[in-house]
């Protein structure tokens, strides 16, 4: 069993995620505006340490239909990941990438689905990339899924992951663009005995 949870970190180590959250933010927001050829701003991303009930309403009301790109981590640290973003920062992403008018609305068609799915890998790479450097741990991730349905039901998955090891989960908003938002929520769920490693790694003794 951990010895660890999210509910023990104190702002010191907020702190040190938040700089993993500046680094990771860096990196995606070069991947995305080398892939769509375009010069993309970047905000100071937002870290959060909430009660997991409070996870869903602090990124949008729960019934909002959201996109979510899932995937599962293993090597040193072992538990899932998952990317959020809201249909209209969602949208924007792939008509810039299909080069369409920013204001185009239609639904999602398969091509559309892979290019955020793809999208979502390289912005979970470059956080995912960005802990591995901070902590010196191979973090491996899966082949990323993609699903679009209400917040609440998409989070219902991070809320019981993040259950069972404590009260209060971790989340870092970012935001990259330049007319358009293209931000999303980034939550990370290693699994009980991964904290240890991970914590410890970052320099949270007890």
């Amino acid at each position: 069993m951990g010895k660890f949870s999210l509910e023990t970190i104190n702002e010191m180590y907020v702190d040190v995620l938040r700089e993993i959250g500046n680094i990771g933010a860096g990196n995606a927001t070069t991947a995305i505006s080398s892939m769509l050829s375009i010069r993309l701003n970047m905000n100071v991303p937002k870290v959060k340490l909430l009660e997991v009930s409070k996870l869903g309403t602090s990124i949008c009301p729960e019934d909002e239909i959201v996109v979510g790109i899932f995937l599962e981590l293993n090597a040193d640290i072992e538990g899932s990941m998952m990317f959020l973003m809201r249909m209209q920062p969602a949208r924007n992403l792939v008509n810039k990438l299909m080069m369409r008018d920013v204001n185009y609305e239609g639904e999602f068609d398969e091509m559309d689905l892979s290019a955020i799915k793809e999208i979502g890998n390289i912005i979970a790479g470059s956080y995912l990339n960005a802990l591995s450097s901070m902590t010196n741990l191979v973090i491996t991730p899966s082949i990323p899924y993609i699903a679009i349905d209400m917040a609440a039901s998409l989070l219902s998955v991070p809320a019981i992951e993040f259950g069972r090891v404590g009260d209060r989960a971790l989340l870092i908003e970012t935001e990259f663009g330049d007319e358009v938002s293209l931000g999303g929520y980034f939550i990370l769920m290693p699994e009980r005995d991964s904290y240890d490693k991970m914590l410890t790694a970052l320099g949270f003794t007890m």
